[in-house]
């Protein structure tokens, strides 16, 4: 591809093509200058429902509504040419039946512009997926532990052990054949991720499930150091950039306590110096 030839984004039929092959790369965006930094780097950018914690300052996700989606949605799309977004249904948006899903799914679509959704839910979301694929809605699925059951789950833990593995894989297989083009595997035993990926045809991306999957998601947030409210086991922190920014907000604050700040180079003279 030339220099001057348009960027071509990745579509959810891509992704579906990458399984067995390259890992895909997958960050979180809340914003369009964080989305035009992930872009050059990643297969997609997901508009997680975690922006309600990282960004908003709720205790959990489900707080979060199609609003919010909607407006940080929108400002990813300006800023990813190349990796695909993809946004988080919020929770309340589309459990009631599968024609309120699509009265949202699609709604997101039209209002942000992103080529394809995620929903949380197995076996029991696989009428609702296959009823938005039938309709021109590409789905990402997620199952495991899955945030917006945390009160359900009792917690954020590990999903998949103590007799529970035949039932991910049941939740696995069932929005594969519901027609989801992929599917997130978050908090899910290594081994049992690691069977999941080879029994699936379309990619599983793995968030603390080890890894064999066939491709990696992190909360963009966490990986930089920026959201410290907690640090899970799966998080790789790539950057401090919250002690970073810590410390550059102390050194302003300073300098302009004691007058260092803004020196003669930041400031407008009352008289325009006349050039020879």
């Amino acid at each position: 591809m030339s220099a001057t030839s348009p960027i071509r984004p990745v579509l959810p039929p891509d992704i579906r093509a990458r399984k067995g092959t390259v890992p895909l790369v997958v960050l979180t965006a809340y914003s369009t200058p964080v989305a035009r930094l992930v872009d050059p780097h990643c297969d997609i950018v997901l508009v997680g429902d975690s922006v309600g914690m990282v960004i908003h300052g709720l205790p959990s996700t489900l707080g979060v509504t199609m609003e919010m989606m909607i407006l940080h949605g929108r400002a990813v799309v300006r800023g990813a040419q190349k990796a695909m977004p993809v946004i988080d249904m919020p929770f309340g948006s589309y459990e009631e039946s599968p024609q309120q899903a699509f009265r949202n799914a699609s709604r997101l679509m039209a209002e942000t512009g992103a080529p394809a959704v995620k929903l949380e839910g197995g076996v029991h979301m696989h009428d609702t997926i296959a009823f938005l694929t039938a309709r021109g809605v590409p789905v990402m699925a997620h199952v495991g532990l899955t945030p917006q059951s945390v009160n359900t789950l009792g917690g954020y833990k590990v999903v998949g052990r103590d007799g529970e593995a035949d039932k991910v894989m049941a939740d696995a297989r069932a929005v594969e054949a519901a027609g989801a083009f992929s599917v997130v595997l978050e908090k899910v035993p290594e081994g049992l991720a690691a069977r999941i990926t080879q029994a699936l045809t379309i990619p599983t991306i793995g968030i603390g499930a080890g890894v064999h999957c066939d491709g990696q998601v992190l909360v963009v947030d966490d990986m930089l150091g920026l959201f410290t409210e907690f640090r899970p086991k799966f998080v790789k922190r790539y950057a401090e950039l919250g002690t970073m920014a810590g410390e550059a907000i102390a050194a302003y604050a300073a300098d302009v306590r004691s007058g260092a700040f803004p020196a003669p180079e930041h400031s407008f003279p009352d008289v325009v110096p006349v050039k020879k």
